[in-house]
């Protein structure tokens, strides 16, 4: 993978700290061709997450945030320009490839949560380690641990129904993360939560973040979950209007 210099302040002097890149793309564009006329979703973006980074993406309804999440998180191909995931070139990867690295390298956050209504919340959680043929008891142990992590051990049980938004979005949480993925893609991961269980959200996001390094790539309409990033890329018209640290963005003085 590519890597980046930081240069961060302190009493001893500057240092410099060289960090893999883990998303690096290159004029980026996305053309959706359906019914009708195509739409550019995507117009030229550049854009390098480097590893520990959480990067909140911001802008209007149809700016192209989600879009470029999609490509991001391998959900979808660009119709031009690069993409490098996890050191990997995505454009042009055949399906079983692109299922692969969703499969075992990035994790995902919905904003509805997408859990199964049939499965039990360790079930969930599991779900991504039998999907790649993690042995049963295995995965069953790890969902466990990770259900502790976020702290809904008491609810491993129950099924999504029985939950409240908040516990499914943690749920979810620790669906995204345990298969220890290299990055995780969170699509307004509190905009259909409350503002205390938003909060406690947040609170987690922002743990796996700084404790363990996840790297964390957002999308939010919401000024106050971006501030608690450590960048703001603020787009439109399917295009990067600005990107900056959080202690530079106007949106962290509003909070």
């Amino acid at each position: 993978m590519e890597s980046t210099i930081h240069q961060f302040a302190h009493p001893t002097g500057v240092i410099l700290i060289r960090s893999m890149n883990v998303i690096v793309a290159r004029n980026l564009c996305k053309t959706y061709t359906g019914s009708g006329r195509p739409v550019a979703a995507l117009r030229g973006v550049d854009l390098t997450v480097a590893s520990g980074e959480l990067v909140a993406v911001m802008g209007p309804s149809g700016c192209g945030k989600s879009t470029l999440l999609h490509l991001c998180g391998a959900m979808d191909q660009a119709t031009d320009g690069d993409l490098d995931v996890l050191g990997l070139a995505v454009r042009g990867l055949d399906d079983d490839r692109l299922t692969e690295l969703r499969r075992r390298r990035i994790g995902f956050v919905f904003q509805l949560f997408n859990l199964l209504p049939t499965l039990t919340v360790a079930e969930n959680i599991a779900l991504p380690l039998m999907l790649a043929g993690i042995p049963h008891g295995e995965a069953r142990d790890r969902a466990r641990r990770e259900a502790g992590r976020v702290g809904i051990e008491h609810r491993v049980d129950s099924y999504p129904g029985q939950l409240s938004g908040g516990e499914m979005q943690r749920t979810a949480i620790a669906r995204a993360v345990v298969h220890e993925p290299g990055l995780v893609i969170a699509d307004e991961p509190t905009g259909n939560l409350d503002t205390v269980a938003g909060a406690q959200v947040l609170d987690l996001l922002e743990a796996l973040n700084r404790r363990l390094g996840v790297t964390l790539v957002l999308a939010t309409h919401d000024a106050a979950v971006a501030a608690r990033a450590t960048r703001i890329v603020r787009m439109r018209d399917g295009r990067l209007e600005t990107d900056r640290p959080v202690h530079e963005s106007p949106e962290r003085a509003t909070v």
